[in-house]
């Protein structure tokens, strides 16, 4: 399977059909518009590209293109973070943890959260 490496404009479209799909071009065009002031021409221009790289799926009916997401959330959250951390960290969670823990960016209930991810995954049961 295919890693997958989105821009950020191509994560912020997305994240608008992830939470509601699929959408018109003109529902994408308000919705990126109120949220980062982007223009018209914008939206279309990066659909157009996402549809080109396979990240959308457009459907017309009528005059009217309906837009959804090709990629799973998941899936990209996965080739996101493994990219993030091959490029921070050395592929490093480790690493990445311990600098969190340096710069105490963590709380007590995010460490809680960790220690219980890790025992799930020692267990087999994630």
């Amino acid at each position: 399977m295919q890693e997958i490496h989105l821009t950020n404009s191509e994560w912020y479209v997305l994240d608008c059909l992830w939470e509601r799909s699929p959408q018109t071009v003109m529902e994408l065009v308000a919705a990126l518009g109120e949220r980062l002031g982007w223009a018209k021409s914008t939206t279309i221009t990066t659909l157009r590209r996402m549809e080109d790289k396979g990240l959308v799926l457009c459907q017309t009916q009528g005059r009217t293109k309906h837009y959804a997401p090709a990629v799973q959330r998941d899936r990209a959250v996965r080739g996101e973070t493994r990219s993030f951390l091959n490029k921070v960290y050395q592929g490093s969670v480790g690493l990445m943890v311990s600098a969190l823990a340096q710069d105490k960016a963590l709380s007590k209930a995010e460490i809680d959260e960790l220690y219980e991810i890790l025992r799930e995954a020692e267990e087999g049961e994630l």
